[in-house]
């Protein structure tokens, strides 16, 4: 079951859903609107491997805003922190920005139960699109779970800004138990 957009209002004023900074007007019939940050980070390394870190460069987005190019991911974040330990947050683009062939996430929609943080956005351009610090450029919308509710722990957890991957860590982790 999905959250209505006044729900969503009831539970944040109640703390069973962080929006960090709140808009009423952000607020939509089942979702709320989040904000690109300011910052971007783009893997430098000719070939990314889950083995190790990978080499990253962090920009701030100019005013006059930037533009993706096809053919690589930009590491973005949302303004707003976000969160709950009740519902299951998704993240969408929103859909003029889907228009415009950027992509919000590449697979990585949900959002585990109890992750507080400002999320990092895998910004993919299908074409050229200049971006904004600050566009809303999603929206988020919030769950019912059913069963037991294990709340989110892991290395993400409390991130503010854009975090390049640490599939490494599971890698590693893998690795000792199977050998």
């Amino acid at each position: 079951m999905i959250l209505t957009g006044p729900e969503i209002v009831r539970q944040h004023k109640t703390g069973r859903i962080t929006l960090d900074p709140f808009f009423p007007e952000h607020v939509n019939p089942n979702s709320y609107n989040f904000r690109l940050g300011p910052t971007l980070k783009i893997y430098t390394d000719e070939v990314l491997d889950v083995r190790r870190p990978n080499a990253v460069r962090e920009v701030v987005i100019p005013e006059r805003g930037m533009v993706l190019e096809p053919g690589r991911i930009y590491l973005g974040s949302t303004v707003e922190v976000m969160g709950s330990d009740h519902y299951v947050p998704i993240i969408r683009a929103r859909s003029g920005i889907a228009r415009l062939g950027l992509f919000l996430h590449v697979t990585a929609d949900l959002i585990d139960i109890g992750s507080h943080n400002q999320w990092t956005l895998q910004l993919h351009a299908v074409q050229p699109v200049r971006v904004y610090p600050g566009l809303i450029v999603g929206q988020v919308t919030f769950w019912v779970p059913q069963g037991d509710v294990v709340l989110y722990s892991g290395k993400y957890q409390g991130t503010r800004g854009p975090q390049e991957s640490q599939i490494h860590r599971d890698f590693l982790a893998h690795v000792s138990a199977v050998a």
